[in-house]
């Protein structure tokens, strides 16, 4: 059933230059002056980080759209694929070889965003399975196939909240967050803030996919004010429509037009979750990459 998804999608691009493009080589200047990648490093860092704002809790709820969630996930990748080739620089394990117990603390930072990420496959897996057979239950007009989904739905939701608190409580305090005197400051610097962007984005990603679903009946929809109402503004559009617009309850007393205009919903919510999976995807194997390159500084 899953392998109905389209797997033919791109992501916006947004004039960000091509992973592929980047420079490779690793001639070093001098020690008074930063290798080329690291300028470069810390211009991707820039972007990303004015990526963010669009997603803060003062901007508009419709600039949260799976294009903006799949264009932070892009932007990470590439930080994460110039942060690789970084630390392939001589000059660069030189430096952190000197602070093996700072290199280690970093490997489990990135062990947890491994972790937290395949964890992020699965739920996304599961989520589109169940996706797939709601579809054909809306088809049928069968509510207690509908009733099953919710069911999921909502634990995929919890478990995503989860992976949020497990992101933000592993990484909050870290001893990789001081600064470690015999290593070069500025490498030190965009590490870091490789880092920070890391839980940044994540954080985005497992709030914005979690916060996005209402599985209220239509009845109990006006019920949700105050607090409620404002979470659930920081979700992703396409996937709050879904549970806000469609009301996938009372199919029997639907007419054809309507279950029609619900299945078009639901057919771009499968879109969008096919997009996030990709991009999700993408940075998993990229911080998989970083954490091997870390690695291989402390054992070469």
């Amino acid at each position: 059933m899953v392998s109905r998804f389209r797997r033919s999608l791109s992501f916006p691009n947004h004039s960000l230059p091509k992973t592929t493009s980047h420079v490779r080589s690793i001639s070093l200047p001098c020690r008074s002056h930063s290798h080329p990648l690291i300028y470069q490093l810390k211009d991707h860092l820039n972007h990303l980080k004015s990526w963010a704002p669009a997603g803060s809790k003062d901007s508009k709820p419709e600039t949260r759209t799976s294009d903006w969630l799949c264009d932070g996930l892009t932007r990470l990748k590439t930080v994460h694929d110039y942060l690789h080739d970084i630390l392939h620089l001589p000059q660069t394990q030189d430096s952190l070889r000197r602070q093996p117990v700072w290199i280690e603390s970093l490997l489990e930072d990135f062990l947890r965003f491994v972790d937290v990420y395949g964890i992020f496959q699965t739920l996304v897996f599961t989520l589109k399975q169940e996706h797939s057979a709601a579809q054909v239950a809306v088809r049928r007009k069968d509510e207690s196939k509908i009733e099953m989904y919710a069911k999921v739905v909502r634990k995929t939701e919890k478990e995503m909240s989860n992976l949020v608190s497990t992101l933000v409580r592993c990484t909050a305090g870290s001893s990789s967050n001081n600064f470690t005197c015999n290593v070069d400051a500025e490498l030190v610097e965009v590490i870091l803030d490789v880092k920070e962007v890391t839980v940044l984005v994540s954080t985005a990603l497992f709030s914005g996919v979690s916060l996005s679903f209402v599985w209220k009946k239509p009845s109990w929809i006006g019920l949700t004010l105050g607090r409620k109402r404002r979470v659930l503004e920081k979700g992703i559009q396409e996937f709050k429509q879904v549970g806000t617009e469609c009301f996938l309850w009372g199919l029997r007393k639907k007419g054809d037009e309507e279950l029609r205009r619900v299945l078009k919903r639901m057919n771009e919510l499968e879109d969008c979750v096919v997009k996030i999976e990709m991009g999700s995807e993408r940075v998993f194997r990229s911080l998989i990459n970083t954490r091997v390159s870390l690695l291989n500084v402390l054992t070469k």
